[in-house]
C-alpha cells in the first residue's frame, strides 16, 4: 500500500513510511477484528497506572504489541498521548476512548470486546463521575450543578433552558451601539485588503519563457523518468507533454530552468530537494548501475 501511494503522489518510499509511522492511525500489519486496544503510555497516564494496563494486555491478548491473539480478534499497542490525561489512565479502542480504568475494569472490557459485545460497553469514563468533573463533585461553580444536568449535558424535552451567564458581561447603561459612532469608511477598508490582505495565488509561467527547459520531439526509447525519486505517473506525463523525455534533458536545466519547471508544476522547491539533476545525471550517464553506485539503492 506505501508503495501504491508513494507512486500515485509520485513521492520517495521514504516519506509515505514517515507518515505511516508518525500517526499511530496507520497500521503495518494486521490489527484484531474485533478490537485494537492503544494503551496510552504517557507520563498522566503511567502515574495513574497504565503500566498495569499494558500487563492486562499481555496476559489477555499476547506478551507482545502489534500482535493478534490466537483467534486474530484482538491486538494492542502503547501510544503516545490520547487527550484525556484528567481521566488517566485510559485506551482507545477503534475510536472509542474508554476512561478512569483499573486493571479489572479493562480485563472486562477486552472479555466484552472478544465475544463481540464490545458495544455493550459506554465509552467514557468509567466510574461514577460527570465527563472530567472532579471525582468527589464540584468544587467549584456549584451553581452550574442545574447547567450540568440540563440542557448542555441532555438537552431533553422538557427540561429548562438556561440562557448563557451574563456574569462577565460589563454593566453599562449605553446603547449597544452608539449613533453616533460612523461605520469604517469603505475606501479604508479596501485599502486595508490590499495592503494585509491575502496575497494573490501564483501565476503559471509562460509556456513561451525564454526560461522553459528546450523540449524534442519524442524518442523511439524515451527513457522512464519514473525511475527519479519525485517523479510519479502524473508529473511524468507532464513533463513528457512539456518535450521532456529523456534524462540528459533534465540533467542540463540550469538554475532558471529548474525554477521554472517548479513554477509551472506548483512544486516550491522540489526539483533542488529531491535532486533531479543529480539523479538524472547518474541515470544518463550509467542507467541503474550508475545510480546505485552514486546513491548506494536502486531508483525507486
Amino acid at each position: 500500500a506505501i508503495e501504491y501511494v508513494a507512486k500515485m503522489l509520485g513521492m520517495p518510499l521514504i516519506r509515505v513510511l514517515e507518515v505511516a509511522t508518525f500517526y499511530t492511525q496507520y497500521q503495518l500489519s494486521p490489527v484484531g477484528t474485533r478490537a485494537h486496544v492503544q494503551v496510552c503510555g504517557t507520563t498522566p497516564c503511567v502515574l495513574r497506572g497504565a503500566g498495569e494496563l499494558i500487563d492486562v494486555c499481555r496476559s489477555k491478548i499476547h506478551p507482545e504489541q502489534f500482535h493478534t491473539n490466537a483467534d486474530g480478534t484482538l491486538s494492542w499497542e502503547e501510544v503516545e498521548c490520547l487527550g484525556a490525561c484528567v481521566n488517566a489512565p485510559m485506551v482507545m479502542i477503534f475510536k472509542d476512548t474508554y476512561e478512569d480504568l483499573t486493571p479489572e475494569r479493562l480485563g472486562e472490557i477486552i472479555d466484552a470486546f472478544e465475544a463481540g459485545n464490545g458495544a455493550s460497553i459506554k465509552p467514557g469514563t468509567q466510574i461514577d463521575r460527570i465527563t472530567s468533573a472532579p471525582v468527589t463533585g464540584l468544587t467549584t461553580l456549584k451553581d452550574e450543578q442545574v447547567v450540568l444536568k440540563s440542557s448542555r449535558r441532555n438537552g431533553g424535552a422538557g427540561e429548562a433552558v438556561i440562557s448563557p451567564s451574563k456574569a462577565a458581561k460589563p454593566a453599562t447603561h449605553a446603547a449597544e451601539t452608539g449613533s453616533a459612532l460612523k461605520p469604517p469608511s469603505p475606501n479604508k477598508t479596501r485599502a486595508a485588503v490590499k495592503s494585509g490582505g491575502a496575497a494573490p495565488a501564483a501565476s503559471v509561467p509562460a509556456l513561451d519563457s525564454p526560461d522553459r527547459p528546450v523540449a524534442m520531439e519524442r524518442p523511439a526509447k524515451p527513457d522512464d523518468l519514473e525511475l527519479i525519486a519525485g517523479i510519479g505517473p502524473k508529473i511524468a506525463q507532464t513533463l513528457n507533454d512539456l518535450g521532456i523525455h529523456t534524462f540528459a534533458q533534465i540533467a542540463s536545466w540550469k538554475k532558471a530552468e529548474r525554477n521554472w519547471i517548479d513554477a509551472y508544476l506548483s512544486f516550491h522547491g522540489r526539483v533542488e530537494r529531491d535532486d533531479w539533476i543529480k539523479q538524472a545525471k547518474a541515470l544518463a550517464k550509467g542507467g541503474e548501475a550508475e545510480y546505485i553506485r552514486v546513491f548506494g539503492k536502486k531508483p525507486r
